[in-house]
């Protein structure tokens, strides 16, 4: 994760300050349409083009409430499929820890109060995320001739997301959800904050995240449910077998044969 990191921090192309009108300028981005010709029919008419061929690159979004265990999956999944995990959580604080970044202090202000941060920053820092584990050559049949596998852990948490990246970045292939009650979630948070040093680790916090959960991320849930994309897993027993569960829908999806909106 850290490479990829580093070369985000290098090449990042965030929405920057108009000086003249101290407003953000919108994103500057890879798939923008040339200049219509005249006589031509305007720019907004024209299909948007995503910047991956997603039927080259996988992109599995796991979503779930916070402390459901999705990182801990994640890390499993790579192991087996060769993934590459990109957190959407860790390229945040990634990104108001680096140096004279211009959104440190605003990422920062979200994350604490449990708060979602603004679209556009998150959706660049995962799309140049992607560029940079495809260029680096990755062996295996998953990344060969082009190819790549991407699970995108605590993404989208909004429906403006969830829409603006399939249309414009690349379209979802999956969502691996991970349920589970707040007691457990409250407990396990809890208990990763003893050591993790993260900010947003404390009970008032956490129970800021879980009132955005539900009130901004279950109706993305909703939205891939009427898409087929959801597999649903129960994250309350051991990491084990949750992980079963979860490693039976990968290979089930990459072989074809997986029932939509599953419930595992």
């Amino acid at each position: 994760m850290a490479p990829i990191i580093e070369k985000i921090a290098q090449a990042l192309h965030l929405p920057h300050k108009d000086s003249k009108k101290g407003e953000s300028a919108p994103p500057a981005t890879s798939h923008a349409p040339a200049p219509a010709a005249a006589g031509s029919a305007p720019a907004a008419d024209a299909p948007k083009t995503q910047v991956f061929d997603s039927s080259k690159v996988t992109v599995i979004f796991v979503l779930g409430g916070p402390g459901a265990g999705k990182g801990t999956q994640c890390d499993k999944l790579v192991r087996e499929f060769d993934f590459c995990h990109l957190s959407a959580g860790d390229l945040l604080r990634a990104e108001q820890n680096r140096e004279k970044s211009e959104y440190g202090e605003l990422i920062r202000t979200y994350i604490k109060e449990g708060q979602i941060v603004p679209m556009e920053i998150t959706i660049k820092l995962l799309e140049n995320a992607m560029r940079a584990a495809l260029a680096e050559g990755r062996a295996g049949e998953g990344w060969a001739e082009g190819k790549g596998r991407f699970l995108i852990d605590g993404f989208p948490r909004k429906m403006d997301q969830a829409l603006k990246f399939d249309e414009e970045v690349c379209q979802s292939s999956l969502v691996l959800f991970f349920t589970t009650t707040e007691e457990v979630m409250l407990k396990r948070l809890l208990k990763r904050g003893e050591t993790s040093g993260r900010e947003d680790d404390n009970e008032e916090s956490i129970k800021k995240r879980f009132r955005t959960y539900k009130e901004t991320t279950m109706p993305v849930i909703e939205h891939y449910n009427k898409q087929g994309k959801v597999a649903s897993i129960d994250a309350s027993p051991s990491i084990d077998e949750v992980y079963e569960k979860a490693s039976a829908v990968i290979k089930e999806l990459f072989a074809g044969t997986l029932n939509r909106n599953v419930t595992v």
